[in-house]
């Protein structure tokens, strides 16, 4: 990370899926955007461990080590720092209401923005159909995404032989795939009535690595996206308006500012 890089101080910073174990993650981007950025909260929502990988073969080079001290210094320096686990690191489920040095876990909870709105944060595969009847079958979904992944390093090693940018095998088949598309959006319904349920004005969330902000459906809908291929958070700034932030495409290419997902949150 550039010295020169100016910090920038934001009101809440909302991430997930990480999945700290599974080999082909973005976790140098991660430090890097954790060290750029100064929250007065930060919202760990899900599946920031990947204790199913882990749990098949221990991998934790000192990359995931260089994370986790960001954090654990964040919160030592006076970060509120809120850790909603997902279906991935649901071991830690059995210790919610507790803290883990200064971060907290919680199953979820309500934020509520500099303008007074109130967002239902939750990681959100309690609302996926197949991880809670099937989970046989998200552990074969579990599979075929890191297959994809597989295949996505050989094809992005040729693109940047080529002089390419990086191009996500995974995000294409969902855009494309009418399957795919019609799950994401039976997610986005299952969360936001949800949300309606809980008489919030919007739901941030995770799990299907799908970064968006939209109101189609009545209400505001979040989704942070992750931090395996697409490097996306989102963060409040103090006026309440909430950004969807590509952290690639403003450290790569030729302009360092690219346009960023916000809405105002009013």
């Amino acid at each position: 990370m550039s010295e020169e890089r100016e910090i920038r101080r934001v009101r809440a910073l909302f991430l997930s899926d990480v999945h700290l174990g599974m080999k082909p993650i973005r976790s140098a981007q991660l430090a890097d955007f954790l060290l750029a950025h100064d929250a007065e909260t930060i919202y760990l929502v899900g599946d920031i461990l990947d204790g199913w990988r882990l749990a098949k073969q221990w991998h934790w080079p000192a990359q995931y080590n260089e994370v986790i001290q960001i954090m654990l210094d964040k919160a030592t320096a006076g970060t509120r720092i809120v850790y909603l686990p997902g279906n991935h690191d649901e071991f830690l489920r059995e210790y919610l209401g507790t803290y883990f040095g200064e971060i907290e876990l919680v199953d979820r909870t309500i934020h509520t923005s500099a303008t007074g709105k109130t967002y239902l944060v939750i990681h959100g595969d309690q609302f996926d159909v197949v991880v809670m009847n099937a989970k046989w079958l998200a552990h074969v979904g579990d599979w075929a995404y890191n297959a994809a992944l597989r295949v996505n390093i050989a094809i992005n090693w040729v693109r940047r032989r080529l002089g390419l940018q990086y191009w996500s095998l995974s995000a294409w088949a969902k855009q494309k795939v009418k399957n795919a598309v019609s799950v994401i959006g039976r997610f986005e319904e299952a969360l936001v009535h949800e949300a309606k349920e809980s008489g919030v004005d919007g739901v941030i969330c995770g799990h299907i690595h799908f970064a968006d902000i939209h109101d189609r459906l009545g209400i505001q809908y979040i989704n942070t996206g992750d931090w395996v291929e697409s490097c996306t958070a989102i963060v409040e700034n103090d006026d309440g308006a909430f950004e969807l932030i590509k952290w690639t495409e403003m450290v790569t290419g030729d302009t360092r500012k690219p346009k960023l997902r916000q809405s105002s949150g009013q």
